[in-house]
């Protein structure tokens, strides 16, 4: 993870693009796919952020990614291959893709998001690399972005599935209960505080009336979530 938050990015789009092997017969491309908004405010020679690339990168992922899916896990249901696929693009995941490749290294922030902490912000970095793809696309196809993306999909997909993260916890915890011959887990609001607009909610899960575990979220259904996958690390 990419600690550091000096004032001007630590490489340039052509270090960083030199560093992964990426050869980008137009280099805009690559910088604006590195550019957030906020570099523009204190860089008026940059023409353009990055928001339509990654708005691009967001769909080119969707279809790389299934189409990953459907290759590579011909016997996979319609609904597994939905759920392992949400679980692949999601903004933690690919955050984390991000980071393997030190992308924030290479972003050009402002001032302001760079104190802040965005180089290292999973939004920022998820963000960022759904541009990335958005550029390799526009710049040389669909074929560089599967290449680019087969190991890392292929790594995070075994990971995903060995840890059901790819399954709702709160599922997978009555399917457990059932098999135990118990009735479905009950999620009991145990407390809640804080402002309207910041509640913290506490949520404990009551398993054939046998309190299992505790989870703390933003939201009822959050807690919920925390409960159950704790509950479940204890089981398994």
């Amino acid at each position: 993870m990419v600690k550091a938050q000096e004032n001007i990015p630590v490489e340039s789009p052509q270090q960083f693009a030199k560093r992964l092997g990426l050869n980008f017969s137009n280099p805009l491309l690559l910088s604006r796919a590195l550019t957030h908004r906020s570099y523009l405010n204190e860089h008026p020679e940059a023409l353009e952020d990055n928001e339509r690339m990654e708005f691009l990168g967001d769909a080119v992922l969707d279809f790389v990614v299934g189409a990953w899916l459907y290759n590579s896990f011909p016997e996979m249901s319609e609904g597994d291959m939905t759920r392992l696929r949400a679980a692949l693009v999601k903004t933690e995941q690919l955050a984390e893709f991000a980071d393997d490749i030190e992308m924030g290294l290479a972003l050009r922030l402002g001032r302001g998001e760079q104190d802040s902490g965005g180089r290292t912000r999973p939004a920022m970095l998820c963000a960022c690399f759904e541009a990335l793809i958005g550029a390799m696309y526009l710049d040389s196809g669909i074929v560089t972005v599967e290449k680019f993306t087969a190991l890392m999909l292929e790594e995070a997909a075994d990971r995903i599935l060995a840890g059901h993260h790819d399954r709702d916890p709160k599922s997978l915890l009555q399917e457990w209960a059932q098999s135990q011959g118990y009735s479905a887990p009950h999620y009991k609001i145990i407390s809640e505080n804080g402002p309207d607009h910041e509640k913290i909610f506490e949520v404990e899960v009551l398993i054939n009336g046998e309190a299992y575990g505790r989870g703390i979220g933003r939201s009822k259904q959050a807690a919920s979530k925390v409960a159950a996958r704790l509950v479940l690390k204890e089981l398994f």
